[in-house]
């Protein structure tokens, strides 16, 4: 039910990601009244496979967390994640009120041993692929422990996900000699140069897209202005394109014959198919889809899921950490 869109986005994506995934089960939570009218719309109803799980609450998407958390108990994010924490569902996945679905995630499912804080981790796309980078705006003061935290988490997910061994960890920070950073990037480079993980040092912000790393830690605080900073330059180069392929008769000549690079190009920064945030650190998975997604990006937000609950990615992170306690390592 959240986001900007609700329904007319959510149950479309969830009709398509069916039919391309044969084991898959979905149910829908919210307003049984309005996830009926909307299937219905798509000629479709409940089935063995899709089902409607009644919530009569709706968080809003300017609604304080403390207040939705406290007073809306039968909100379709609320009852979403208990049916995580009761088993029935393997994953949650929201396109809502990011504060409130981390701070109804954090109440029900809780962290894992060993975490203080969950963490939001992405994907971006990069030269050379795509590489994860966390906190992206869970938490806008870290410790260097939390820090530490986040780089074992990511390098976890990418482990379980993409079958890579030993995935190259970086600290975010303002220059990549030593000297540099503030005195908890610091502490955290010696808690990463001690520990267990591939730590490859710092890497500046002009970094991150270069395809070097696959796991990049920083703060809520900075993520989420380097994550916003991306999209808002992605969006301009596309603004900037378009403007110039229309300016006369021969640009516009000249895109229809660049149509096939330009379509290439969009596919390839399409940040829709990069949709799907993991809230990290949690004994349960739970998948936050950008609030303005459409239903193709809604679609890889489910897909996300799915990939985290078939590689057990909260499993293997907690299991990692109880080695790492036993063994007396930092974590």
């Amino acid at each position: 039910m959240g986001g900007d869109h609700g329904a007319s986005v959510t149950v479309p994506a969830a009709l398509a990601i069916l039919d391309k995934q044969p084991e898959l089960k979905l149910i829908l939570v919210g307003r049984r009244e309005r996830l009926a009218q909307e299937l219905a719309r798509h000629n479709a109803a409940e089935s063995e496979r899709l089902v409607i799980r009644h919530a009569g609450e709706v968080v809003e998407m300017d609604e304080p967390p403390a207040q939705a958390l406290r007073g809306k108990k039968d909100s379709s994010m609320r009852v979403a994640v208990n049916l995580v924490k009761e088993g029935a569902a393997d994953a949650a996945v929201s396109a809502g009120n990011t504060g409130a679905l981390m701070a109804t995630a954090r109440f029900v499912l809780k962290t894992l041993p060993g975490i203080d804080r969950p963490a939001i981790v992405t994907t971006l796309p990069t030269i050379r692929g795509h590489m994860h980078v966390l906190d992206l705006g869970a938490n806008v003061d870290c410790t260097p422990e939390q820090l530490l935290q986040f780089a074992i988490m990511g390098s976890i997910l990418v482990s379980a996900t993409e079958g890579k061994e030993r995935p190259r960890v970086a600290l975010l920070n303002v220059g990549a000699e030593e000297i540099k950073g503030n005195e908890v990037v610091k502490k955290a480079a010696v808690l990463l140069r001690a520990s267990h993980l591939n730590y490859c040092g710092y890497v500046e912000g002009d970094a991150i897209f270069t395809g070097d790393m696959d796991v990049i830690v920083c703060d809520g605080f900075v993520g989420n202005v380097a994550l916003k900073a991306s999209e808002g330059l992605a969006q301009m180069i596309s603004h900037f394109m378009k403007q110039e392929f229309q300016r006369n008769l021969f640009t516009r000549l000249a895109a229809l014959v660049a149509l096939p690079v330009l379509r290439a190009f969009r596919r390839r920064v399409d940040h829709r198919r990069y949709n799907g945030a993991t809230f990290a650190g949690l004994n349960g998975t739970v998948i936050k889809s950008h609030g303005g997604a459409d239903a193709l990006a809604f679609e890889f937000a489910i897909l996300e899921a799915l990939s985290e609950v078939r590689n057990r990615v909260p499993q293997r992170i907690g299991a990692e950490l109880a080695a790492l306690h036993g063994q007396g390592q930092p974590a």
